[in-house]
């Protein structure tokens, strides 16, 4: 279990207890330390599993030998001193900021005290093939799979119905009382019709008999139907963070 930094005065876990559940729950395949950076080998699971990570003050040798180490060219920048010399470093090179992010954050009996609909939404593992099959089209495939498989604690995997169709899918796991929820997708159709909704109670549900006390996610500023779907359920704002990428490097996952 990841503890991290102790909770907050008000009783919410700390920013990097947050971070620390986020890793525990959607692992790259492989970290290791290299001076101050942590180096992450995501094996194409996207950003979140391949980005490195500084800890303490560094010096322009060892960003330049972090980055000649780097399986990915990835920085994720969050909080605090060493965090906000990196960006001021990496900008300098000209690398560029992308997908800035939210971490949201909510009491679990608060979500679960509102179960979905019956018979809309589930939690089973493993995956079944239909499941597969919508993540893929929404262009979660092999290697985010990959990562799902790789989570050792207890997980699920979360499939919406909505007219007796599937409608939508998503991933939750815990790490100690943190719940965190990843791989959400809703197909198109099924938008704006209370499948997320529906996810993310049956997330809470199964987070709550398994005594977690707080449920949480991560998704890019742009996405302004889930900023809204997570501000509507009363989850708030509680860390933020981007990615840096060389000039000449496409955009991530």
């Amino acid at each position: 279990m990841s503890r991290g930094a102790p909770p907050a005065a008000d009783g919410r876990p700390s920013g990097a207890r947050l971070f620390a559940a986020m890793e525990a729950t959607w692992p790259p395949a492989r970290r290791w330390r290299t001076g101050p950076f942590t180096l992450r080998d995501g094996q194409g699971g996207g950003q979140r599993v391949s980005a490195a990570t500084v800890e303490s003050a560094f010096t322009p040798a060892e960003l330049d030998s972090t980055i000649a180490a780097m399986p990915e060219p990835i920085f994720q920048i969050g909080a605090g001193a060493a965090a906000r010399a990196l960006d001021q470093a990496l900008e300098a090179r000209g690398w560029r900021i992308n997908d800035p992010v939210v971490l949201y954050l909510a009491p679990v009996p608060v979500l679960a005290a509102e179960p979905p609909p019956r018979v809309s939404a589930f939690a089973l593992w493993p995956p079944l093939a239909i499941m597969r099959d919508l993540w893929a089209e929404g262009g979660i495939g092999p290697a985010r799979l990959a990562v799902m498989e790789r989570v050792g604690g207890p997980k699920m995997a979360l499939l919406a119905r909505a007219g007796d169709r599937p409608a939508g899918v998503g991933f939750v796991a815990l790490d100690d009382d943190i719940a965190m929820v990843h791989a959400l997708h809703i197909l198109p159709e099924s938008r704006r019709q209370g499948a997320a909704r529906n996810l993310m109670r049956a997330a809470a549900g199964w987070a709550d008999r398994l005594g977690a006390r707080w449920l949480a996610l991560a998704v890019t500023r742009q996405n302004a139907a889930a900023n809204g779907l997570y501000a509507s359920l009363g989850m708030e704002i509680v860390e933020k963070y981007h990615y840096r990428i060389p000039p000449d490097a496409g955009q991530g996952g």
